[in-house]
């Protein structure tokens, strides 16, 4: 095969510069990347200062001027490195010493930042920009050391306040911003804390501290399986990172322990499952919704227990954890009902109603309001002893044995005030019997509906005609005293 000849013929070799016009085209290229920067066309800038290194790459200013077009451009890492190269060729270019520092403090570097505006100072002691500047990084620092504090004491709005305070001056630090989101996600204000972590993740995708904390909000909300995902991303990037670790293990107990007391329930379990959820509480006190359904489901199982005050409690620290948890709601409302404290279901119906407004709240509601109405009158199941389903014979039953119980004629050796409270309570097992052993008037009562709307006045009626007609009429019963006996005993005679 034969060879190609690949030499250039002598009248076209390209030339070779000198470097004094190398120097001159540098410059020109400079001239137009200030011309480009000045009109704020920071691309092109930077593509004529690139251009003007290329030419003179041991020139200090075309660094610095790349530099500062590159912070324009929010390439903050890579600008100082131009400014870190600036310094390096002249130790004594300000501008350079400077543009470092900012780009120090921009990333959060403070300390850094520090040591490059003394140097400006050193060389010129009057510089009011460098003394500005080293004020600035020492309020990050002091931001910094507020923040750490505030962390320790678990002051999370303190954390928030200060990082926002602190990226005044580093709005390129990505350590602030994630310590903010991780901040916001501990407050419970998830929306604020994904979007700081995803601007991160949208510059940095193998940020291992963003991953975390977009799996810390998942995970506070409950959205478990998708948080274990970026807690296992995380360690992926940064296998050390402590708290991705420490969240992924939590995690993943809570579903398991949560997932068996949930089986225990259906099983019928209600012991076992009881102590599962109460187990479960003690994973994680951060993780407010799994908490609050933590709480919710154990007062389920509370009130199957009969372990209603508890069952009340539970409930309650569930709404205390998320104010819009319905189910707890209707949870406390229902062991309410269960231990007749109707105000108070009714005013966790209302709120339930006012949220959502369904036919079925809506009867929960009237229901309870309903109960509450019953409970500020009479009891006279109550007043005679009995349960509200007992049969006409028990009710039958009960009257006789309490209207013998309090007949006047009984306690007429008492003082007058034991006969006024006894002559109150024979009214009231008549008044009570006159109701309750009349189906239209026990079912009128049994509704809630006033019984006077009928004429009913049960003010009305006498106790002693009660009494006559039931035991007989005249003659039919008397008490007579037996001094033999002592006060107070009595024998009955029948005609």
């Amino acid at each position: 095969m034969a060879a190609v000849d690949c030499d250039v013929p002598m009248d076209q070799e390209p030339e070779i510069m000198s470097e004094e016009e190398l120097e001159r085209e540098a410059e020109g290229f400079k001239e137009q990347g200030n011309a480009f920067y000045i009109n704020k066309d920071y691309s092109e800038a930077f593509n004529y200062y690139t251009k003007a290194i290329d030419a003179c790459p041991k020139t200090a200013s075309y660094y610095g001027n790349r530099a500062a077009t590159l912070m324009m451009l929010g390439r903050i890492r890579d600008a100082l490195e131009d400014a870190q190269q600036a310094v390096r060729l002249d130790d004594t270019f300000v501008k350079g010493h400077l543009r470092e520092g900012k780009c120090h403090l921009s990333l959060g570097n403070a300390m850094a930042a520090s040591r490059c505006f003394q140097k400006v100072l050193e060389l010129e002691p009057d510089n009011t920009q460098a003394q500005q500047e080293v004020k600035n990084a020492d309020a990050v620092l002091e931001y910094e050391k507020m923040a750490e504090f505030g962390f320790e004491k678990r002051d999370f709005r303190k954390v928030v306040f200060c990082m926002d305070r602190a990226l005044e001056f580093a709005p390129a630090c990505h350590r602030f911003k994630v310590l903010k989101a991780e901040c916001l996600a501990l407050l419970g204000r998830y929306p604020e804390a994904q979007s700081v972590a995803s601007d991160i993740l949208r510059m940095d995708s193998t940020n291992g501290d963003a991953l975390y904390v977009r799996g810390l909000c998942l995970y506070y909300e409950d959205c478990i399986d998708k948080a274990v995902q970026f807690f296992v991303q995380a360690l992926r990037m940064a296998p050390d990172h402590e708290k991705a670790r420490l969240a992924c293990r939590n995690a993943k107990a809570l579903k398991a322990k949560k997932e068996e007391g949930n089986k225990a329930f259906k099983d019928g379990n209600f012991e076992a499952a009881y102590e599962l959820y109460s187990e479960a509480l003690t994973i994680d006190p951060n993780n407010i919704k799994t908490n609050a359904k933590l709480y919710c489901n154990r007062g389920t199982v509370g009130s199957k227990l009969k372990k209603l005050e508890q069952a009340i409690e539970d409930c309650t620290n569930a709404v205390k954890l998320d104010e819009t948890y319905i189910k707890a709601y209707l949870r406390r409302a229902q062991c309410y009902m269960d231990t007749e404290q109707y105000e108070e279901a009714v005013r966790d119906y209302e709120k339930v109603y006012q949220t959502e407004k369904t036919k079925e709240h809506k009867h929960l509601l009237k229901t309870a309001q309903l109960e509450l109405k019953k409970s500020k009158r009479k009891d006279y199941y109550k007043v005679l002893g009995v349960d509200k389903n007992a049969t006409d014979d028990e009710i039958k039953k009960a009257y006789r044995k309490r209207a013998l119980m309090h007949h006047p004629d009984r306690h007429s050796g008492a003082s007058s005030e034991v006969q006024k409270e006894e002559e109150k309570k024979f009214k009231e097992v008549g008044e009570a019997f006159t109701v309750l052993s009349d189906p239209k008037k026990k079912a009128r009562y049994d509704s809630g509906q006033d019984l006077d709307d009928d004429g009913m006045n049960m003010g009305d009626f006498d106790a002693n005609n009660i009494f006559k007609a039931f035991f007989g009429g005249p003659g039919g019963f008397s008490f007579e005293g037996n001094s033999s006996s002592g006060p107070g005993n009595f024998f009955f005679q029948f005609g």
